[in-house]
């Protein structure tokens, strides 16, 4: 086998992310990324926004509650799970509309891990900005052992193809990579 030179190389590019019409109501994505929550995510989050419930930051207080551990905080699940969802649905956001229908039906502890998925319930092309479209979604959030954590519902704008912003970036030259080895 012959060795490829950096000018022979193809360039591959890395995932940009979907535009409105790549969203098809019915679709499921289950999100590829899991995060495990650690008490440090929790209250730095928790401290953060100024929030100074003491279920989320005392272990001897939670610890006197029906659930014996310090709770993550809701709206750091929130985030997350919303966070985990934008590499298959709004990496190419306009802007996000709302969450409408958050629900918590179980409580989620430091040491949780927590991963999602989201399906397309509706889209549309937006009315007064022809180089966007709305699209809906249902998302749920669960846990390493299958539980639903969080679920809701959130509009937001994507751009359409052919409306995405160009970002123009400099690029060294390939060939101060090293050749391909052969085997």
């Amino acid at each position: 086998m012959e060795n490829i030179v950096a000018s022979e190389a193809r360039v591959v590019e890395g995932w940009t992310g979907r535009l409105f019409e790549d969203f098809t109501p019915g679709d499921i994505y289950y999100h590829p990324f899991g995060k495990t929550v650690t008490e440090n995510d929790n209250q730095i989050f928790t401290l953060s926004t100024q929030n100074v419930a003491k279920t989320h930051l005392d272990k001897n207080f939670a610890a006197q509650t029906e659930f014996g551990l310090p709770l993550v905080n809701s709206t750091f699940t929130l985030a997350l799970v919303t966070g985990q969802s934008t590499i298959d649905l709004s990496m190419n956001v306009f802007a996000n509309m709302g969450w409408d229908e958050v629900r918590m039906p179980n409580p989620v502890y430091e040491g949780d891990t927590i991963y999602s998925r989201s399906k397309v319930l509706a889209t549309r092309e937006s009315k007064s900005r022809p180089n966007l479209g709305l699209v809906t979604v249902a998302t749920e959030g669960y846990n390493q052992d299958g539980k639903i954590v969080i679920s809701y519902r959130r509009t937001f704008m994507v751009y359409r193809q052919g409306h995405l912003p160009s970002v123009e970036s400099a690029r060294p030259d390939e060939s101060s990579l090293p050749n391909v080895e052969e085997n």
